[in-house]
């Protein structure tokens, strides 16, 4: 499996100015190579291929009083910008004919000089490499001081530098993963749970374990607010607008990074006399299958719960189970969105009516066993994946309960949330 690991770069003024040089020459390559493509289109010329752009937009254009600036920066830049237009019209093209799942991909367009992203990337050709004293060695910019969280596991393949909206530079390395490290890291474990996903809580588990929600964007909603006040008062145009936008920038960042890094500290949710992990790599590490439910975040993003739908960040953490739970070796299941995991008694599976959501605990009128709504619906998903009984190691799945369709109403909010 391949995995990104990204570090935060911290280039000197001179570096920091051949940086924008690399990027400004790759978005030029960029908007050269689409305009060719968007020309032959237009004259219902066969498109150049990738070796004719090359040497038009490229080596051609180097010898150009024009555009002899091109010769400024690694051409591993510029041959990459154009393997990306390349890429870009291969999905695009996919996408049309159905053959790409997911969303429809849309032309590639044009980039400006007022995009607050960009990204450049040096391939082995390129030579870059990491100094003996931790710094990064990137060719026509330099030795670049990187602040390293954790050691590469392996040589990575390629580096991408980006610099992201709040005008912070990172590098970002592929990495192959070794398969017997993961597993010397991850041992096997005969533990299952259920994870009921939500609002109320982050998450609450099959155990009874329950996750606070931390609100990252509702607690930074003051401050958001008047960042972006002073942005909209700010003349168009003007420094003091640009500035403004990278200060909205960054409050946005540290949201979005605070929500990434997420440590579940409450309810001591980590083992004692263990610094608490990342909650996807807690439970991967202390289950060998997972059982969840397939939420309709897209759906949710358009009721009034949108905020908070986003804040919860559902479909990151579902994402970082999955390939999280591919490298390990662990098993994630998904059980259908109208499996009635609020309406059935995880004691003795009675199915009682729909409960409005500030319903938050009932007594089941069969066996008189008194639910705490999530923490039930826990356990019927770990159920309904056939994950209660396990004999070893082989999860044994129980008597279906049959799900109806008008089933929807008491999942409008689930219970927990997905980290990103």
């Amino acid at each position: 499996m391949q995995l990104r690991y990204a570090f935060r770069l911290y280039p000197e003024p001179g570096q920091a100015s051949a940086l924008a040089r690399a990027f400004g020459c790759a978005r030029v390559v960029h908007n050269d190579a689409v305009r060719a493509r968007r020309d032959a289109h237009a004259e219902h010329r066969p498109y150049p291929s990738l070796g004719l752009l090359s040497r038009a937009l490229i080596t051609g254009a180097k010898r150009r009083p024009e555009r002899a600036w091109l010769a400024e920066v690694s051409s591993v830049v510029l041959q990459q910008s154009l393997r990306d237009v390349e890429s870009a019209y291969r999905n695009f093209f996919a996408s049309l004919k159905g053959e790409r799942k997911g969303a429809r991909v849309a032309e590639p367009r044009m980039k400006s000089r007022k995009d607050t992203r960009a990204s450049i990337r040096f391939t082995a050709n390129a030579r870059w490499s990491i100094t003996p004293g931790g710094r990064l060695s990137l060719p026509k910019i330099g030795a670049v001081k990187v602040a390293w969280s954790r050691a590469l596991p392996t040589v990575p393949s390629s580096v991408t530098v980006i610099q992201d909206s709040a005008g912070r530079i990172f590098a970002s390395f592929v990495i192959d993963t070794d398969p017997d490290a993961d597993a010397a890291r991850m041992p096997a474990t005969d533990q299952t749970v259920g994870i009921d996903l939500g609002l109320t809580h982050f998450a609450v588990l099959s155990d009874g374990t329950k996750i606070d929600s931390p609100r990252f964007l509702r607690r930074a909603e003051k401050k958001l607010k008047k960042a972006q006040q002073d942005l909209s008062r700010k003349q168009k145009g003007s420094k003091n607008r640009a500035k403004a936008r990278v200060k909205v920038a960054r409050a946005h960042a540290q949201v979005a990074d605070a929500r990434r890094e997420f440590l579940p500290q409450a309810l001591n949710f980590g083992r004692a006399g263990e610094t608490p992990s990342q909650l996807s790599t807690q439970l991967i590490r202390e289950n060998q299958a997972i059982a969840v439910e397939d939420l309709a975040v897209n759906g949710l993003a358009r009721t009034k719960l949108a905020k908070s739908v986003h804040d919860a960040g559902w479909g990151a953490f579902l994402a970082m189970l999955d390939y999280k739970a591919r490298r390990y070796g662990r098993t994630l299941i998904t059980i259908g969105r109208f499996e009635p995991t609020s309406q059935v008694c995880s004691a003795c599976g009675h199915r009682d009516v729909p409960k409005p959501l500030h319903v938050r605990e009932w007594t089941c009128p069969a066996c008189g066993t008194v639910h705490h709504r999530d923490v039930n619906a826990a356990r019927n998903v770990k159920t309904a994946a056939g994950l209660a009984v396990a004999a070893c190691g082989a999860p044994v799945r129980p008597e279906p309960v049959l799900a109806q369709r008008e089933e929807t109403g008491s999942r409008g909010i689930p219970t927990g949330d997905r980290a990103a």
